[in-house]
């Protein structure tokens, strides 16, 4: 075997010395978290269960569950005892079945014999009895979806798809190769706990201005903040109103400009656009004092200022990608108070205004959550570091962002393979305590945006009614950070003509979505006025991309069309550097 050959047990014993070791120094560097987090979760369900037992409908409530499930859980073991003697295997299924998107129970192997199938299926009846029971019992709602957080990682966990002995797939895996699987995964095991976390792709395939983020352009502004790109002309003429991205600085811009065939960048500079992008700072220790105004100053509306001057264009194309949207929001806002006719057209893709609704960060941001971090027990050295949001992100789709590869890489003993956009979500960048803290309370917890001069910003008092430009919002159907019934409600807040666009897939592979992959589809066209499932209800679904659809209308809004210059910049704003720039290659 290639595995054990490339690796003695020498090296073995003396990596796994090493990974002792990193795994008691991560222990006690964060005892204080550990112990803070394990305090939290027991002073949940102790509240849950006081709370259950205080009441005594709600004790009837979850006995009634309790005993639906016994008896699903008699039917299930009496359909296997029927099986077995006459060998019908169909009689199991209508007892429960997976949800949609569920990957952990796919594989053939588990219906193939009658002793897994009822570990699936009970495991399942389990699942959601103790879910049902946290849903339904009358609580907080701020409580209820923590506990919810909390059953579902623990549910997740136990899932018996994670371990050797009740997982069919794996066991048959690990006979066929006589075990190598498992000396190949635990090798990965070893690797991963010493680099601190789960290796999901294999990076060493991706490298920025090389493999990825490789449009031509250049930077032609930088300050302490951002850094502004231009990129080069495609076409002979260019719409005469240019289109400024704003991406959001939790991530990197280069989601928008991935690889050739599915670079959002590369699309619209062929549609004939002007195109410039904000690459963001990635703040490093003690760079934590940036706030949320330095963010409207330095980079929206410094941006727009330069893209003016080097345009000469008295109005611009604005786009904003998911809390670039919400900055370009109150950066609306700012100018519409100030009078300031520049903004030609606004798009929000996958964003939110309102986040009276926000998924199932719901479950995790609360005023506990708030409260820790105004104390700074979240926060190292002024910066919420980039691999801690890595790691909440994960949590909130911990079946597919980290068990499916625990499984793989551990149990199957896959080398990951390479994948763009998991290389990006990956590439992880710092926030300031400043910016965190006030976005985190004002503006998801408090959801001040969404109100009338609720918020003051650059001392300005915001009202997202105030714009009156022609309006955008695109919304991804399956978003679990910008819902799409939230971000709908954009359309409702905005004064000026609006339209709303429904994409395909999630947060990020709706995004990078060209039309040239067909899987996803869009829809349009829907009543607008009457919330979103009456505008879903009436929308009308387009194979493709989202993106052609909603660049023709661009196009329509964009001015005649003139010679494309080759040169970047201008006499005032000179180029700085080559794209993709230095800002983007700057690490946690």
């Amino acid at each position: 075997m290639e595995a054990v050959e490339n690796f003695s047990t020498e090296k073995l014993f003396h990596n796994i010395l090493k990974a002792s070791k990193k795994i008691s120094e991560n222990y006690l560097e964060n005892f204080s978290g550990y112990h803070r987090d394990a305090h939290d979760i027991a002073l949940t369900y102790c509240y849950f269960f006081t709370k259950l037992f205080a009441e005594p409908n709600e004790v009837i409530k979850v006995q009634n569950y309790y005993i639906d499930f016994l008896q699903k859980q008699q039917d299930l073991w009496q359909g296997v005892i029927t099986n077995c003697e006459n060998d019908q295997r169909d009689k199991l299924a209508p007892f429960i079945s997976l949800e949609k998107g569920d990957k952990r129970f796919m594989s053939s192997q588990w219906n193939k014999n009658i002793y897994f199938e009822f570990i699936k299926l009970n495991y399942l009846l389990i699942e959601k009895l103790v879910l049902k029971i946290v849903d339904e019992v009358e609580m907080g709602e701020p409580i209820r979806k923590k506990l919810d957080f909390y059953t579902q990682q623990y549910t997740n966990l136990f899932s018996p798809a994670n371990f050797l002995l009740t997982n069919p797939e794996i066991l048959e895996l690990t006979i066929k190769t006589k075990g190598e699987n498992l000396w190949k995964g635990f090798n990965y095991l070893i690797k991963d706990i010493e680099k601190g976390r789960i290796t999901q792709i294999d990076e060493s395939v991706f490298e920025l201005g090389k493999t990825l983020a490789i449009t031509a352009g250049a930077v032609i502004y930088e300050n302490e903040l951002i850094q502004l790109i231009q990129y080069t002309p495609s076409s002979k003429n260019v719409y005469e109103v240019p289109l400024l991205i704003i991406p959001p600085w939790i991530n990197k811009y280069y989601i928008l400009d991935l690889q050739s065939e599915n670079s959002f960048v590369k699309f619209m500079v062929n549609q004939g656009f002007s195109v410039f992008i904000v690459s963001w700072k990635n703040p490093p220790p003690k760079m934590g004092y940036f706030t949320f105004d330095d963010y409207v100053n330095k980079g929206a509306l410094a941006s727009i200022d330069v893209v003016q001057n080097i345009s000469e264009a008295k109005k611009i194309n604005v786009l904003g990608y998911c809390l670039g949207g919400t900055l370009l929001g109150i950066t609306c806002s700012i100018l519409s108070a100030q009078k300031r006719d520049v903004i030609n057209s606004v798009t929000f893709l996958a964003s939110m205004i309102d986040f009276s609704d926000i998924g199932p960060m719901g479950d995790v941001i609360n005023e506990a959550l708030v409260t820790k971090l105004e104390k700074g027990e979240l926060l190292k050295d002024d910066v919420m570091h980039g691999h801690d949001m890595e790691r909440a992100f994960n949590l909130i789709r911990s079946k597919d962002l980290i068990w499916n590869y625990a499984i793989n890489n551990y149990l199957k003993g896959i080398e990951p393979a390479a994948f763009d956009v998991i290389y990006w979500t990956n590439d992880n960048t710092n926030l300031p305590a400043s910016m965190y803290i006030y976005y985190m309370k004002q503006m998801i917890f408090k959801n001040r945006l969404s109100r009338k001069n609720a918020l003051r910003i650059s001392d300005t008092l915001i009202d997202i009614g105030k714009i009156k430009s022609p309006v955008y919002v695109i919304a991804l159907k399956e978003d679990y950070i910008s819902p799409p019934q939230t971000a709908f409600t954009t359309t409702e807040l905005v004064d000026g003509p609006v339209e709303f666009i429904l994409g395909g897939s999630g947060h990020v592979m709706g995004v990078a979505n060209p039309p040239s992959r067909k899987k996803y589809g869009y829809y349009l066209d829907g009543k607008l006025g009457y919330g979103y499932d009456e505008w879903k209800r009436t929308a009308h679904f387009f194979e493709g991309s989202w993106w052609m659809p909603w660049s023709d209308r661009l196009k329509k809004k964009s001015g005649k069309q003139t010679p494309a210059s080759k040169l970047l910049g201008n006499k005032k704003y000179k180029e700085v550097e080559p794209a993709p720039g230095s800002y983007v290659k700057e690490t946690c």
